[in-house]
């Protein structure tokens, strides 16, 4: 269902346990909240789980750029208070990690763990005109016209070799975002630079990242553990970039688990 936050409708799906502890998520750059469906079964039982097209993605609208990390973040906070949602557990993968810094910071009494999967808190040296190419790009000849480069980026070679389904459901999520809402997200995560704020981060925090992530690497998942003070850090072996997708047995034993004893399920 979409909810109307102003200017523009943000789209979720509800699911799973109406009276458990209440679980949000957010998906990749170019995704949409479908990206976690390998989660659900996981979920559902125990879990009262929110999902969220990031704007631009899905079925959420697509107001004009640019955005900004906080303003995705703000977009979850007026979703919350739409649907009276006073605390929530965060998971989010690639920029829905990025933007959960910014709630986690900013909105600390509102979240009670935190999952930041295959993410980063600062872009490396040389990665600002790597994403200026891309949005170029984008600009020129549209999202499909990096489509498969990014299923090879997002996925490893052995994984894309098998044929999975799933990898074809990953690639339907990107032809359904728009051009608009990917280059003003694309812009957003160029402006990423939370790494010395992270110590003033005091929510329990789990770190999930694929060992063969090359979007961001497990170095970047490294240097936010060194920085947040109450985290853990969980590497998955044969996963790149949509590790949630790749090693959903892997990721979900850590995740499960995580949410289970914060939620004082176990």
């Amino acid at each position: 269902m979409k909810i109307d936050i102003g200017s523009f409708g943000i789209n979720i799906e509800v699911s799973g346990n109406p009276e458990g502890p209440l679980v949000m998520m957010a998906h990749s750059l170019g995704c949409s909240l479908r990206m976690w469906d390998p989660q659900m079964a996981l979920l559902e039982p125990d879990f009262h789980v929110v999902r969220l097209d990031m704007r631009g993605h899905g079925l959420s609208d697509a107001p004009e750029g640019p955005y900004t990390l906080d303003e995705l973040a703000d977009d979850v906070i007026a979703v919350m208070d739409k649907q009276g949602i006073k605390q929530a557990h965060w998971v989010g993968l690639s920029i829905g990690g990025m933007f959960g810094q910014s709630l986690l910071l900013r909105y600390p009494e509102r979240f009670l763990l935190a999952v930041l999967c295959d993410t980063m808190s600062a872009l490396p040296q040389g990665a600002m005109d790597v994403w200026r190419q891309r949005i170029a790009k984008v600009e020129s000849d549209g999202l499909g016209s990096i489509k498969q480069a990014t299923l090879a980026r997002w996925f490893t070679a052995d994984f894309l070799a098998t044929g999975n389904p799933a990898i074809d459901a990953v690639g339907a999520q990107i032809d359904q975002a728009t051009d608009v809402g990917y280059l003003a997200c694309s812009r957003a995560i160029t402006g990423l630079n939370f790494i010395d704020l992270l110590s003033g981060i005091n929510t329990r925090t789990l770190l999930i990242v694929g060992a063969e992530d090359m979007a961001t690497p497990v170095s970047a998942s490294e240097a936010m553990h060194e920085r947040l003070p109450n985290s853990e850090l969980v590497i998955l072996e044969n996963a790149s970039h949509i590790s949630n997708v790749e090693q959903t047995d892997a990721f979900n034993a850590a995740l499960g688990p995580f949410l289970r004893e914060t939620a004082g399920l176990n």
